[in-house]
């Protein structure tokens, strides 16, 4: 036998430690059970909401699957809707590119009215509290179909805007009629939307000490300076958080779309988002096969794109902790 070590003793111990930890291990087994049935609503959820969804997704995106088709005649095509998708289809590429201008422009557009906004309503002054709600207000009616009707009748030929457009003279027109013109009426839309990453500014600078701001104004600092060296650095991580949300949702913008150009991604495809596209795909032509290999593609490509996001934050992401 080693020395210091013990002989295992198998008898079954006794006395009231024993008695107290077997008590103990029955009601943590009870508790295990318990917690486990509070928790299969939402297992139950997850399976037939969007696990098992999922997979019917991936299976149909290699199927010819068209909804009038009887499930017996769906046919295995491989990766012929792939092969469709990347060198078939003109519209499809086309989609890309106004999803990608759309989320590129309005994505920083709309972070830094957010910032610009919390930088002035973070002073304390009379009234702030309800400005702070009025700007968050846009907000809460997120991609609804009523403020996208309202969109559209603000920006139609005889909307409002050409009505102030009409006080200095200038000659307005139907801008979300427009190909020139209507992916910027929904990109003005998404910006004026900033209200929930505007709230998260917010509280990030509530956050940042004051002591930071008093020693750089004892070094010399000025405003801009202030902001540079200590504003950004100690908000990067909401600014991060709030870039990896903004951009997700940049990518995914339908209702706007869908409303202001009736569903048909005009004038000219000028708002064919990616979205709308698969959407018509799937609902209107019926081709959910195709449809269903459109959103997978989809659904890698943001994650490619977080991804990027995560990789690129470890360069310029601040943590007051020390872990860069």
């Amino acid at each position: 036998m080693a020395v210091g070590t013990r002989p295992t003793s198998h008898r079954p111990q006794s006395g009231p430690a024993a008695v107290q930890r077997r008590g103990r291990s029955a009601r943590d087994r009870g508790d295990g059970r318990a917690g486990y049935v509070f928790l299969t609503p939402w297992l139950l959820g997850l399976m037939a909401v969007t696990a098992i969804p999922m997979l019917m997704s991936l299976y149909l995106s290699f199927t010819n699957y068209d909804i009038l088709t009887p499930w017996s005649d769906v046919e295995w095509i491989g990766l012929k809707n792939y092969q469709r998708m990347f060198t078939a289809d003109p519209a499809y590429w086309h989609a890309v590119k106004v999803t990608l201008v759309f989320a590129f422009i309005a994505t920083p557009l709309k972070l830094g009215s957010a910032l610009g906004v919390a930088l002035l309503l973070n002073r304390s002054f009379r009234g702030s509290g309800l400005f702070r709600g009025l700007f968050y207000l846009p907000s809460l009616l997120g991609g609804s179909v009523a403020l996208a009707m309202v969109w559209h009748s603000l920006f139609d030929r005889g909307g409002s805007v050409n009505a102030v457009l009409g006080w200095f003279g200038i000659e307005g027109k139907a801008w979300v009629n427009d190909p020139s013109t209507a992916l910027g009426t929904l990109i003005l839309l998404a910006v004026w939307q900033f209200g929930a990453p505007m709230v998260i500014f917010l509280a990030g600078l509530k956050q940042v000490p004051n002591e930071l701001y008093e020693a750089a104004e004892v070094d010399g600092a000025g405003s801009f300076r202030k902001f540079l060296s200590v504003t950004l650095p100690m908000l990067s991580p909401v600014i991060f958080f709030n870039l990896v949300l903004e951009t997700i949702h940049g990518f995914q913008g339908f209702t706007s779309a869908f409303v202001l150009s009736g569903g048909t991604g005009g004038p000219v495809d000028s708002t064919l988002m990616y979205t709308l596209y698969l959407y018509i795909r799937g609902f209107a032509n019926y081709e959910m096969g195709y449809a269903s290999a459109m959103a997978w593609v989809f659904l890698i490509t943001i994650g490619l794109v977080t991804a990027v996001l995560f990789r690129t934050g470890r360069f310029w992401v601040h943590y007051s902790d020390g872990d860069d």
